[in-house]
């Protein structure tokens, strides 16, 4: 099975999962805590090898994590159980540009490869992310349309999407900090949850917050 098909494979289950999380209050709390210990758990793993010889700074830095996911979870759990209109959707909506631009960035750097962006992730070309905005774009039309949502989520749509790449950047730095090629083995064809969620930890709880405040 190629890792493209591994890819989707392993979206559709957890898109699965967040669409029954966000109706269901208890699938939603459970699946919090669990994400959340998995994250943290493989962030530590991460901050040991980097820090090897100060455990000192890789308590603090341990710690700050946990607190940074611990405020995501909880924005997560706030806003789905709020009073904003079409929370749902918007979550999904999120969830899903920052799936497509994981999708994209892979198909079109695998498919026209090119010039890379960086050293920090050999396998980050430009191609891969033009596509990442491409596939992301795509999908917020679709929402538009179907919903008959504002145009104006097209700019909301590039700006998660550069967010969620950035993420994807930042965690690949870490890694290569770390000298490791996954952050585990938890999901195939993604290695570990972080690998997955790399870009959403950073792009879902801005996006809520560019929802919620304007």
């Amino acid at each position: 099975m190629s890792n493209l098909n591994k890819r989707i494979l392993t979206s559709f289950p957890l898109l699965i999962l967040a669409v029954y999380a966000v109706y269901n209050n208890v699938i939603l709390i459970l699946s919090l805590y669990i994400i959340s210990a998995i994250l943290i758990f493989e962030i530590s793993n991460i901050l040991k090898n980097i820090f090897k010889r100060n455990k000192i700074n890789s308590f603090i830095f341990l710690n700050l994590f946990v607190l940074y996911i611990c405020l995501f979870a909880t924005q997560i759990y706030f806003f789905l159980l709020g009073e904003s209109e079409n929370k749902q959707t918007v979550f999904l909506f999120i969830l899903l540009i920052c799936i497509f631009t994981d999708i994209g960035g892979y198909v079109f750097g695998k498919t026209l490869k090119g010039k890379k962006i960086t050293s920090i992730s050999p396998n980050k070309t430009y191609a891969g992310m033009v596509g990442s905005f491409v596939c992301s774009l795509i999908i917020s039309i679709i929402f538009i349309r179907y919903f008959n949502l504002s145009i104006n989520l097209v700019f909301f749509t590039f700006l998660i999407s550069l967010i969620s790449q950035s993420g994807d950047l930042f965690i690949s730095y870490l890694k290569r900090k770390a000298d490791i090629k996954d952050t585990g083995n938890f999901l195939p064809g993604h290695g570990g949850l972080l690998d997955r969620m790399d870009g959403m930890i950073f792009a879902i709880p801005i996006g809520i917050k560019i929802f919620v405040f304007f």
